[in-house]
């Protein structure tokens, strides 16, 4: 198995609507930071993937488009995948795994603010059984949370808890969207959007985009910043029909956090793609974090969600604390699909 590092990570500040610039221009900012930033140019990337999904574009094939972001030479061997941006990341590291490279280029683009993304995301449902009904995913989220409490795993208090930690940890980050102090109180005061979900429990919705370049330990030495290594991967997936499953639990990310060594040593922080605040508790019994793991010092999706984007940050998140000290080894997740569906696990850890 060939040892793989996170060798530089850029994103744009995640902001509620994206006025200024199209998916093309965003992603330009962020892979010119990236060059200048990382040690790394154009002509050291080996393969390049993204992760997009055509149905917030609204167009088929809107992620042959954003390649125009890469510059139209030299000739470049590009994939995508219609995941999260953390899929993509997944792609490239087999790729490097196979021998045929040893640098990868990711990057990933969502812009949900042009639609209704809780409409757009019924039709990732069963065409036949669940699309019909209009189960949006807030509705299908709120299923799992009443679902959760009821088997006295969470409390109302305890999700808004979360969501005003969440915005009250980024504060520190520059590129998060919303952030300042919270009073739970207030925030269990205001009227439910799907019982039990208040308006705190959603992600917000967000436009952005963030790339990163992976290397081989082979190619590390041209990285003008330490290497962050991935030294565990692996994504699971359950059941696609919600109603044949616990929703109280994740057999994907434990499976997946087990094989990607989770337990195989202390865990410094965590940064969780939880989507809704009650996915936070689902997610911390699935990986075994204990109470004295810091858990999304980012802000996590509560803070900023850019669809295609969310999980992908997490690891970039993660990449950036370990560089900024704030611990050696951290687990990062993503999900996708309805209610925790499937999952991604990486373990990154440190250049010691």
């Amino acid at each position: 198995m060939r040892r793989v590092a996170i060798v530089g990570y850029a994103q744009t500040p995640y902001v509620r609507t994206e006025v200024r610039r199209n998916e093309v221009e965003m992603l330009m900012s962020i892979i010119d930071e990236l060059y200048s930033t990382s040690g790394f140019s154009k002509d050291d990337i080996g393969f390049t993937c993204s992760g997009s999904t055509d149905y917030l574009a609204g167009q088929a094939f809107s992620f042959v488009g954003a390649v125009d972001a890469l510059g139209a030479w030299p000739p470049i061997n590009e994939s995508h995948v219609e995941m999260d941006g953390a899929w993509a990341m997944y792609e490239a590291w087999v790729k490097i795994q196979t021998g045929e490279i040893d640098t990868a280029l990711v990057f990933c683009f969502g812009r949900a603010s042009m639609g209704d993304p809780a409409q757009t995301m019924i039709l990732q449902l069963d065409p036949y059984t669940l699309a019909p009904l209009g189960a949006d995913a807030p509705a299908l989220a709120a299923l799992q949370a009443r679902a959760l409490i009821d088997a006295g795993k969470a409390t109302e208090r305890q999700m808004a808890e979360i969501a005003a930690r969440s915005r009250a940890s980024a504060k520190d980050n520059p590129e998060a969207q919303l952030k300042g102090d919270s009073d739970v109180d207030a925030l269990l005061a205001e009227p439910y959007v799907a019982s039990p979900l208040r308006k705190h429990d959603l992600p917000p919705i967000t436009d952005g985009a963030c790339a990163m370049i992976i290397a081989a330990e082979e190619a590390v030495s041209k990285a003008s910043k330490p290497p962050v290594w991935i030294t565990g991967l692996d994504h699971r997936l359950d059941a696609h029909q919600p109603g044949v499953r616990d929703l109280t639990v994740s057999p994907s990310t434990q499976a997946a956090g087990e094989h990607a060594g989770v337990s195989k040593g202390r865990i410094d922080f965590a940064e969780l793609h939880a989507p809704f605040s009650h996915q936070e508790i689902i997610l911390k019994e699935a990986l075994g974090l204990g109470d004295d793991v810091p858990i999304n010092a980012s802000g996590g999706a509560l803070a900023a969600n850019p669809l295609m984007c969310a999980g992908l940050a997490r690891l970039g998140e993660a990449y950036r604390q370990i560089l900024a000290g704030k611990g050696q080894r951290a687990v990062a997740h993503a999900t996708s699909g309805p209610c925790l569906q499937q999952n991604l696990v990486a373990v990154l850890e440190g250049d010691s």
